[in-house]
């Protein structure tokens, strides 16, 4: 993100209010506010690594399943014995 630079300077017959009247004003047209919220939310694509690994845990897990239902450990569904 490029970084933008908003600089005010207090006249001198100007009060501290009216400086950041105008200090919010310039933050407003420059956009920075509209980008960071913009940003705020964005969420990353998952990398093809943990992709992969989420799927191999999951068919790991499935399998585990799929025994203890043969041994009879577990019932047709997940939890019932």
């Amino acid at each position: 993100m490029a970084k933008t630079v908003v600089e005010v300077k207090k006249n001198p017959n100007e009060n501290n209010a009216s400086v950041l009247r105008r200090f919010s004003r310039r933050i407003q047209e420059s956009g920075i506010i509209h980008r960071v919220k913009g940003n705020r939310y964005n969420v990353r694509k998952e990398s093809r690594l943990k992709i992969k690994k989420s799927a191999l845990k999951r068919m790991d897990r499935r399998k585990e399943i799929e025994v203890l239902r043969k041994l009879g450990k577990i019932g047709t569904k997940i939890g019932q014995r």
